[in-house]
């Protein structure tokens, strides 16, 4: 078992700010290159805060003119003149899309008319109790699947060279596929709600891939990083694990890389710090393809995206 492999399956160690330290000796210095997106299009959902916003910068610092699409434009006003200081001679647009809205994501596709190198599906919520959507759909399915598929859908055509990014969590690997993915049928538990959909995005990608072809389809996860999303969702997790907790730059690393590195990886796969990774370690949470193409056509009828 290699050192790497060993960071991964011990979880703690690999998911922290160690694995990251440890592994990221061995990754080429010049890998993305400096200009890899100069003159091509990133999307970046959820790209106020975060992840999304360390995303977003790194983004530009290799070139490319990065949308942040954030569900209010005022509230994201500080962010996007942080970015323009942070990254002086890059292009930030701020777009206003909910991306849990499917007419919000209708709307918003309709604006984006040239290619998109980049399409980063980073948008994450944990809310305490169950919520829905405006258009009635459990708040973490319709954040991280719902809303995300029919925006990819709507912009396959803009993306055909392009690369599609899902920012999954570890802990979807605590969660088999939902027999009931509204989770309207058992006392509702944000964790669960949010690993469950996690799961969901893991589980979907390679389906993506393939319908998406020859578009480049990833799911990634980024470890354990120390964001407003995770202070406010888990408060004591973040207290009990601050020292060990990734930086966002650290935690969006692979997606920025999934997003620029040449030759492309293979499509469909789950990501790591660069490397691909299982997608179940727990025989409980293996599912079916009976079961991954049963919820694969339930979500995109949800979503709205005619077969």
């Amino acid at each position: 078992m290699t050192l790497d492999t060993l960071l991964d399956r011990a979880v703690v160690p690999g998911y922290t700010k160690l694995g990251y330290a440890i592994r990221s000796r061995t990754w080429p210095k010049n890998d993305p290159a400096p200009d890899s997106l100069t003159g091509k299009t990133a999307v970046v959902t959820g790209a106020r805060t975060g992840l999304g916003k360390a995303t977003a910068a790194g983004l530009a610092r290799i070139g490319a003119t990065v949308h942040l699409a954030v569900r209010n434009a005022e509230k994201a006003a500080p962010a996007l003149a942080d970015l323009q200081r942070e990254v002086p001679d890059a292009t930030f647009v701020l777009d206003e899309c909910d991306i849990s809205d499917l007419d919000s994501v209708r709307a918003y596709a309709a604006t984006i008319t040239s290619p998109v190198h980049a399409l980063i599906h980073n948008a994450g919520v944990m809310p305490p109790k169950r919520t829905e959507s405006a258009q009635g759909h459990e708040l973490t399915l319709a954040t991280h699947v719902l809303g995300p598929l029919l925006l990819t859908d709507l912009l396959r055509d803009r993306l055909t060279t392009g690369r599609v990014i899902l920012v999954a969590s570890g802990g979807m690997y605590t969660q088999p596929l939902p027999k009931d993915p509204e989770y309207q049928d058992a006392p509702y538990k944000p964790a669960t709600a949010y690993a469950r959909t996690k799961r969901i995005q893991v589980a979907l990608t390679p389906l993506l891939a393939a319908d998406l072809t020859p578009t480049f389809v990833a799911c990634m996860h980024p470890g354990w990083s120390e964001t407003p999303g995770l202070t406010d969702s888990l408060p004591g997790f973040t207290q009990l694990t601050r020292r060990l907790l990734r930086t966002p730059e650290e935690g969006a690393d692979t997606t920025i890389w999934l997003s620029a590195t040449n030759p492309r990886p293979p499509t469909g796969k789950f990501w790591h710090d660069r490397r691909s990774r299982p997608t179940h370690y727990f025989n409980l949470t293996q599912e079916s393809p009976e079961q991954r193409d049963s919820l694969w056509r339930h979500c995109r009828t949800a979503a709205g995206i005619p077969d």
